[in-house]
Formats: structure tokens, C-alpha cells, sequence
């Protein structure tokens, strides 16, 4: 194994250029474009939000169109993310999230002789309602980029994933004192998906300025 520090801007280039390359090869073996679907998984205190923008002007240039998709929109109502009160860790590893609606809004319109016809949002979780967005329509050949905590695991047909790792002492120094309580469920995912491994890609990201690109031998 292998740790290559990178600028951001470098990481950027190089994660788009591996799924764009990703994409060429799956257009060969199947002879037309198809969607690729591509997460970036990280606590939040990972930012991983950001470098799912980051990729999106990279991916572009090289002919590749993006929808984005975040996982905060994608939110449970509150009567049921707060079921057993607004600060359980287990309920926020567990219940937050609405991979369902992922499944239906995102991923399955995006398989195989899908529609490409995909929902950017669902739930506003301040409002706590409906956001009514309209599905916009990817062109085969394009990429949903979606980004969250806690996204591994859950059987989404994902074609490439990118996990931000984020040492104990980086995780609670980068995460603000009112969100501590999501720490144990952050440790619980780390312990049962083991995400550093279940991941294609790594990215040590301790120091934002200076991420870190893990290459497995």
C-alpha cells in the first residue's frame, strides 16, 4: 500500500480521469453508453460534498455530464429520523437516511434501459417537506455523483466509491461540539462496514489542504 498526498486540485483531476476512464471501458464491453453512479462516502467533517463538487467541472471537460445528488436530500421525515429522540446515534446510522427513494429515484432509472430520467432531491429536512423537484434527464454516458456520510453498506449499485478517512482525533477536532453525539455512530460504521476497505478508493483527509490518495498494491 501506498499514500500519495495530492493538492485538491489534483485529487480532483485524478479521481475524474479514473471514472472517465471507468466509463470508456464499460462503453466498450457493452458497445453503447451507459450511466456510471459514483459516491463519495465521509462524515461530514470529511467535506465530502466539496470534492464531489470538485469533480464536477473536471468530469464535464472530459465530455462527461453530471447530475449531483446529496445524501441530505434524501432524508427520512422527522417523525421518523427522530422516532427515538433527535440525538440517537443509532437511529442516525440506521433510520436517517431514505435509501429506498435512492433505489427508486436514482439508481434504478439509471440501470441498464433505464430512463436516465433521475430526482436531484426529495425531502428538505428543515422544512421538513417535500421539495417537488422536477426529474431532469442524464444523457447516457453521464455520471450521478452522489455524496454523504455512512453510504457504503447498503447494496447501492455504485460503480465507483471514494471514502474519505478521517483519523478518531481528526473526526472529533473537525466536528463541530454540537454534533458529537453523531461520533458513536460514525465509530459503529467504521467497525461494521470497515469502509476503508470496502471502498475502490481512499482518501485520507486529514489535513483538507492536503489530502492523501491510498493505493492498494
Amino acid at each position: 500500500m501506498q499514500v500519495r498526498p495530492l493538492t485538491p486540485e489534483l485529487l480532483a483531476e485524478e479521481l475524474a480521469e479514473r471514472i472517465d476512464t471507468l466509463g470508456a471501458a464499460s462503453e466498450g464491453n457493452h458497445g453503447e453508453p451507459s450511466w456510471l453512479r459514483v459516491a463519495v462516502d465521509g462524515a461530514d467533517a470529511a467535506r465530502p460534498g466539496e470534492l464531489a463538487d470538485a469533480l464536477v467541472e473536471p468530469l464535464r471537460l472530459r465530455g462527461r455530464p453530471v447530475q449531483r445528488i446529496r445524501a441530505r436530500d434524501f432524508l427520512r421525515p422527522a417523525s421518523l429520523r427522530f422516532e427515538f429522540g433527535h440525538r440517537d446515534p443509532d437511529a442516525y446510522l440506521d433510520r436517517w437516511l431514505d435509501a429506498g427513494a435512492l433505489f427508486r429515484e436514482v439508481f434504478d432509472p439509471t440501470e441498464p434501459g433505464g430512463s436516465g430520467e433521475v430526482l436531484p432531491s426529495l425531502w428538505d429536512p428543515v422544512a421538513d417537506r417535500a421539495t417537488r423537484a422536477a426529474r431532469l434527464a442524464l444523457p447516457p454516458g453521464g455520471v450521478v455523483l452522489l455524496d454523504g456520510p455512512m453510504l457504503l453498506g447498503r447494496w447501492f449499485p455504485l460503480d465507483l466509491t471514494v471514502h474519505l478517512r478521517l483519523s478518531a482525533a481528526a473526526l472529533e477536532r473537525r466536528t463541530a461540539a454540537d454534533e458529537h453525539w453523531t461520533l458513536p455512530a460514525l465509530a459503529r460504521y467504521d467497525a461494521e462496514v470497515q469502509p476503508e476497505q470496502a471502498a475502490d478508493m481512499t482518501v485520507r483527509a486529514d489535513d483538507p489542504r492536503r489530502p492523501a490518495l491510498v493505493v492498494r498494491a
